[in-house]
């Protein structure tokens, strides 16, 4: 393989791959031709299943826009984390939500992508607050391992927030709900008297 191929295949500048043949330091056998180039006896392998399995995609989640800061900030953590445990980072995504809205544009389009194997979280609420659990077997089903960094529980102000947020939802649902059945029930009373 030539000097240049070689040193895109390891992930090298072109440079570097120049200065370790000139302190005949390539890791792999190299040689000289008589017109002057450089050819290296490699031939990149298929990654290995212990390669794969370092693929992390990373979901960082705030309540409110508000916390835009915070949301970068986890991000960095996720990121720097990531990185010292020696995965390879395939996708970052940032989603400003509720933790209980079930319906999160970006989470529901990292769920549906299958090119990691780690989905990383700082806290378990990061990705949902209830049933957390069932996401976790629902990916293990999937070969995605749900990996969360920190287990301690969050603070309280969003705890607060999130109560608000649940009897809110409880709320609409519930009179939406009798507005419903009410609709319901002149249906079927026009359907007994068609008059």
């Amino acid at each position: 393989m030539k000097l240049p191929d070689y040193a895109k295949a390891i992930g090298i500048s072109y440079t570097t791959a120049w200065r370790w043949w000139k302190a005949n330091k390539l890791p792999h056998p190299a040689r000289q031709t008589e017109s002057g180039l450089i050819i290296v006896d490699y031939s990149p392998q298929a990654p290995s299943n212990k390669a794969k399995k370092n693929r992390v995609a990373i979901y960082s989640r705030v309540s409110s826009s508000e916390n835009k800061d915070n949301l970068n900030r986890q991000s960095e953590r996720l990121t720097e984390y990531a990185i010292a445990n020696g995965y390879q980072i395939v996708r970052n995504v940032k989603e400003i939500g509720s933790g209980l809205n079930d319906r999160r544009k970006q989470l529901e389009t990292l769920l549906q992508q299958n090119d990691y194997d780690i989905l990383l979280v700082e806290n378990k609420d990061r990705l949902a607050q209830f049933g957390t659990n069932y996401l976790d077997v629902l990916l293990l089903r999937l070969g995605v391992k749900l990996e969360i960094v920190n287990l301690a529980d969050n603070g309280k102000d969003e705890l607060m927030e999130d109560l608000v947020a649940v009897v809110t939802s409880l709320a609409a649902r519930l009179y939406g709900q009798r507005r419903a059945s009410r609709k319901t029930e002149k249906i079927i009373a026009e359907l007994r008297n068609p008059d």
